[in-house]
């Protein structure tokens, strides 16, 4: 399936825009982590829950779980949360 990849994970994919398989996110992401190893550390923490700073969406649903299924039709987002710097 086409998986969406933010900037700040490009330096893995060297791509924005990449092809994964998995009958669930998680084995999405295993399978993204296979060809582009250590991009999984990145996403998903020591508890095996996304890092707060990353949200998946599939096909425009938000999702919270690694246990969503997922079909081989199917559009996932990766969006990395923008944050730092400092106000004058």
């Amino acid at each position: 399936m086409k998986v969406f990849i933010p900037t700040q994970l490009r330096s893995y994919t060297q791509s924005s825009e990449v092809q994964a398989f998995g009958e669930t996110l998680s084995e999405l992401i295993h399978d993204l982590n296979r060809q582009f190893p250590g991009i999984r550390f990145r996403m998903i923490d020591e508890q095996d829950h996304l890092r707060e700073h990353i949200h998946i969406f599939i096909n425009n649903q938000t999702i919270t779980g690694l246990d969503q299924k997922l079909q081989a039709q199917d559009v996932v987002r990766i969006i990395g949360q923008i944050s730092g710097g400092s106000l004058p």
